[in-house]
């Protein structure tokens, strides 16, 4: 499947319409392009759902860096920060490496995080995971597909990554200040 090519696809179908979409975001780096991208088409709000990320003081400092990307028209809401609904997830999988099921596990549960808040109240639902290398694009896609038939949302299918997307994320971090950190966020 080639989602990049899906994601323009779903866009040249929108005909000039702003729908909402509510976008799971990791971190400022991986939404850097994302929002470059994405705010031209819809009406974006960004929400941080990582309870993953380990310290709490790791934590806010990614949260921190979305204020340098106010340069773009978003909306930002925060959801709750508990390392313990995240280690209850990853339970019996804590020795995977990355990439692995105890990744897929947590993915599922940001996006499911997502696609329950976004049911009702945003037409779609996505996430920036897409844009990093380190990420599997179809595992993503294939998750937020399934969340998206259950919550009666619809799923915009991407990946970031394409087109040089994970480059202009780091040259948007070089432009902007944003800190890059050198790993995905748990500490198992």
């Amino acid at each position: 499947m080639n989602y990049r090519i899906m994601l323009d696809e779903t866009i040249s179908r929108l005909e000039g319409e702003r729908p909402g979409l509510l976008l799971h975001a990791c971190c400022a780096p991986c939404a850097s392009y994302c929002l470059e991208y994405l705010t031209k088409y819809f009406d974006v709000t960004v929400f941080y759902f990582n309870p993953n990320i380990m310290p709490r003081e790791e934590y806010d400092r990614r949260l921190e860096q979305f204020e340098k990307l106010r340069i773009f028209d978003f909306r930002l809401i925060e959801g709750e920060y508990s390392q313990a609904d995240y280690l209850d997830a990853v339970r019996g999988r804590e020795e995977d490496r990355e990439g692995g099921a105890r990744c897929e596990l947590c993915f599922r549960m940001r996006l499911e995080k997502t696609a329950e808040l976004a049911a009702g109240r945003y037409e779609w639902f996505a996430t920036t995971l897409t844009v990093s290398p380190h990420k599997n694009a179809d595992v993503i896609n294939g998750i937020g597909a399934g969340l998206a038939e259950k919550y009666a949302v619809k799923w915009l299918y991407s990946d970031f990554k394409k087109r040089d997307g994970y480059k202009r994320s780091i040259q948007l971090c070089s432009e902007l200040g944003i800190y890059r950190q050198n790993y995905c966020g748990c500490r198992l």
